[in-house]
């Protein structure tokens, strides 16, 4: 390690070479500014993370203090922090959002007697005490610093901009802990105003309120449609068209979701409800890499995107529940919790096949167990994801895509992948802000149009389907069929089926139950 004169040097010079011109993690800096925060950081000690909103000042005046374009954060003249590393780290906690892995990729580079000196020379300022207790937090190392005098306690994270936990307090620090997970694992949600307005609809409620004006016996079919809907859209977004037994299997699974507590257990047990025949799919943790993405002509991996080492699967996991089991303690909101626990599982990857599948399952199983869903029933969340399943996609590869070039590998004889470098704390800290907001309109498109449309849908064939009977007396599967036959062809009777299975009904009886099917479903979207 270099130091610290001589890194601090490094921002001097990175400055001048910098100062209006060049590029940093492929972005051009803009013209007459220069790296600041996160990203001055990095680019100082080399740090292997990916800064997705680099921030640097301008050496302008710019209006209403920053601003944004091209990707960059630009900030007024005035906020130049300073050439040094306590300068900078300061700038980025006060003035950038959090990233728990481009900090700790920072502390593991800057030498220890340099953070030591940063607590010491604010000991009760709230900007040191928070970095210091997040260095003890990432690190998992003391440092060769005493106790925080008597202060008045700060958060950890502002509450006003993130979604935070219980705050635990450190006497040690005078902080609030309140992260969503922990130093093994942590996500970061940001309040943003689309899911401020979300919680605002108080979906639970509304769910309930539908449910209550529907009969159990009305409710009860829903939620078996709703649940097989589910289960095909499962499948499809993995490009599959499976049997009937396989739904079946996707359907028991997600109707046990939710009613044991999350742990690694339950998650195998669940596989093994997923997945059956183990004959060419390894069920457990898996004991070998694993990518996403095409192969060349040779057969060797093309990978887009590549999971966790298999050495690293088990303490991931281990911290992933960890830190469910903190935000349900902490009664965060589920459809937030669901996204973090759902998609941390899918961006580690832990099983050799069927992750897809099991991250959806764990978004049944957080929204089931957090009381979010109504008992017995399944939003249809994966057939939503499937109508979307670009957006679905842009959402994993927008967190996916820029950790690649952080990740050295080699194809293996057996044309797998074999990483090369430490890379658990890629997948240990993410920003689950953009996740979370997808899955919340999924959510609501869920609660305020599939269910009361699944409802209202019933309840006219109902109708229907009783009408029928009385006109005509027939078996009530016929007479159900008739609805669907009618519906399918824009509310006539085919030719081909009046002349086959229901060549018995005269003229004026196929009239009068088109014309009932119709007056049935007046007003129903097709």
């Amino acid at each position: 390690m270099k130091p610290f004169s001589t890194l601090v040097c490094g921002f001097r010079r990175r400055r001048t070479e910098l100062h209006g011109e060049g590029i940093f993690q492929e972005r051009t800096i803009p013209k007459g500014a220069r790296l600041a925060g996160w990203a001055a950081l990095v680019n100082t000690f080399a740090a292997a993370a990916p800064v997705r909103r680099p921030s640097c000042v301008s050496d302008r005046h710019v209006s209403g203090s920053s601003r944004e374009e091209d990707g960059w954060v630009i900030f007024d003249r005035r906020y130049w922090p300073g050439d040094g590393f306590a300068d900078q780290l300061t700038f980025a906690l006060r003035h950038e959002e959090i990233d728990l892995l481009v900090l700790k990729r920072i502390f593991e580079a800057v030498p220890r007697h340099e953070m030591e000196a940063f607590v010491r020379s604010a000991p009760t300022g709230g900007t040191a005490r928070r970095g210091w207790f997040l260095y003890e937090t990432l690190m998992g190392r003391t440092l060769d610093v005493d106790d925080a005098p008597r202060a008045a306690a700060v958060d950890v994270l502002d509450g006003e901009t993130y979604f935070t936990g219980k705050g635990r307090a450190s006497k040690r620090h005078r902080v609030r802990d309140n992260l969503l997970g922990t130093g093994r694992f942590c996500p970061v949600i940001r309040r943003t105003q689309a899911l401020t307005e979300f919680l605002d609809l108080d979906l639970p409620a509304k769910a309930r309120e539908t449910i209550g004006r529907t009969g159990a016996h009305l409710i009860a079919r829903a939620a078996s449609f709703l649940l097989l809907a589910d289960s095909r859209a499962s499948f499809e977004i993995e490009g599959e068209r499976p049997p009937r037994t396989r739904l079946e299997r996707w359907g028991r699974a997600i109707q046990q979701a939710g009613k044991n507590r999350l742990t690694l257990e339950e998650i195998l047990r669940l596989q093994r409800v997923l997945i059956e025949d183990t004959r060419f799919v390894r069920a457990g943790l898996r004991v070998e890499g694993v990518f996403l993405g095409e192969r060349d002509r040779d057969g060797d991996p093309l990978p887009e995107f590549i999971g966790a080492r298999a050495s690293d699967v088990g303490e991931l996991m281990a911290g992933l529940l960890e830190a469910n089991d903190r935000m349900r303690e902490d009664s965060l909101d589920a459809v937030l919790m669901a996204a973090a626990t759902a998609f941390g599982f899918v961006y580690i990857h832990p099983f050799q096949d069927g992750n897809g599948r099991m991250h959806r399952c764990l978004i049944h199983h957080v929204l089931t167990e957090g009381r979010f869903t109504p008992p017995g029933l399944v939003f249809p969340v994966s057939s939503v994801m499937l109508e979307r399943v670009e957006e679905y996609r842009s959402t994993l590869q927008a967190h996916s895509a820029p950790l690649m070039r952080f990740i050295e590998w080699r194809p293996t004889p057996q044309r797998n992948v074999e990483v090369l470098n430490e890379t658990a704390d890629l997948y240990r800290y993410f920003d689950c802000t953009e996740e979370a907001e997808f899955l919340a309109s999924c959510v609501r498109r869920t609660v305020e149009e599939d269910l009361p449309r699944e409802i209202d849908y019933l309840g006219r064939h109902d109708v229907a389907t009783r009408r029928i009977m009385e006109a005509v007396e027939m078996p009530d599967q016929m007479a159900a069929d008739l609805v669907a036959f009618i519906r399918q062809n824009q509310g006539s009777l085919s030719k081909r089926r009046r002349s086959g299975e229901f060549g018995a009904l005269r003229d004026e009886e196929v009239s009068l139950i088109e014309g009932i099917v119709r007056a049935a479903f007046e007003g129903y979207p097709r």
